[in-house]
């Protein structure tokens, strides 16, 4: 392996003056999946986290914030182009998982218009409404921001010219909910909205790629959830929530529309759930959605599956995506 161009230290004082990926790698001419590499090496090694820079940040705080409520709708108007759709992704110190690394490959090849984060990015295990299941142990809220934070900013390099969009989900909503019900007086503080900490990404319970699309963290629930959701909102509806990652065409006089569920992000035998299955089989798969549109029209839904052994599967074949 040929050495480093830069030691740890030099590595370490770029990061904290660019605090960018690409900006980091034009300057020591390497690729940007090399920089991402050596700095999650560098973070194990040192044991610190090396935060990419938003420019955005020390504007966005400078004035209190008057409302937290996101925005019912938010339009895309896709004509042509790719849409990545995500969900689940249960954020998790630590962990990088291969439907993850899958995320980042896709959005380096297809150069998407938008990523859509489809909810639960944020777990919130220390605030759930559930009680404590023996003496298991949870990361607390800063952990699991920070871990979110890593993850969505690998994204957020990656992503070039593309909308970064959150369809809120019920886990990402446990983070101010839970500050409503029990500090209502900092109604309005800065922080105390889960949107405050990602300025990068557009809010909003459901966002329309075109007026016959619609991406929404959870609508019917049940084994055929895709099913319903497709009949019942007379839409093409692309949800998360239920993990099961699969494809629901349905057709009528309108014509062929889908039912779409992202699967997750995260492993479905990870430590966000091991203890509440008690080891229970799960019809979850892991891994995400590639809408393609041409001339405001969707072609048929694809998926993207976490194949195993740092492999996805796509299109018939298997791609490593271990180096991402």
């Amino acid at each position: 392996m040929p050495a480093p161009k830069v030691t740890d230290a030099e590595f370490i004082e770029l990061w904290r003056s660019l605090g960018s990926a690409t900006k980091i790698a034009k300057t020591i001419g390497i690729d940007v999946s090399a920089v991402h590499q050596r700095r999650r090496a560098i973070e194990q090694r040192h044991k610190i986290q090396l935060v990419a820079a938003d420019k955005t940040r020390s504007k966005y705080y400078t004035h209190l914030q008057t409302a937290h409520n996101h925005a019912a709708r938010h339009q895309l108007g896709i004509e042509n182009g790719t849409v990545i759709v995500f969900s689940d992704a249960h954020f998790w110190p630590g962990i990088r998982t291969t439907a993850f690394k899958g995320l980042l490959w896709a959005i380096r090849e297809f150069k998407p218009k938008a990523i859509i984060n489809n909810g639960d990015a944020f777990d919130g295990a220390s605030i759930s409404r559930y009680p404590r299941i023996g003496w298991d142990t949870k990361p607390s809220i800063i952990q699991e921001l920070k871990a979110c934070e890593a993850s969505l900013g690998e994204i957020e390099e990656d992503a070039g010219r593309a909308k970064l969009i959150w369809t809120m989900g019920n886990h990402d909503a446990r983070f101010e909910n839970r500050l409503a019900a029990n500090a209502g007086e900092f109604e309005g503080v800065k922080g105390f909205s889960l949107k405050d900490h990602f300025p990068a990404w557009t809010s909003c319970w459901a966002c329309w790629p075109t007026e016959d699309v619609v991406v929404k963290h959870r609508y019917k629930g049940g084994i055929h959830a895709t099913h319903n959701n497709t009949v019942g909102s007379g839409k093409t509806i692309v949800t998360g929530h239920l993990h099961s990652l699969k494809v629901t065409p349905f057709a009528d006089y309108n014509g062929n529309r889908f039912g779409v569920d992202t699967g997750t992000l995260a492993d479905p035998n990870g430590p966000q759930f091991v203890d509440y299955l008690e080891d229970n089989p799960t019809n979850w798969r892991s891994g995400f959605a590639i809408l393609t549109f041409f001339n405001g029209r969707l072609l048929w839904p694809e998926l993207v599956h976490d194949f195993g052994d740092g492999c996805v599967e796509f299109r018939g074949e298997v791609i490593d995506v271990s180096e991402n």
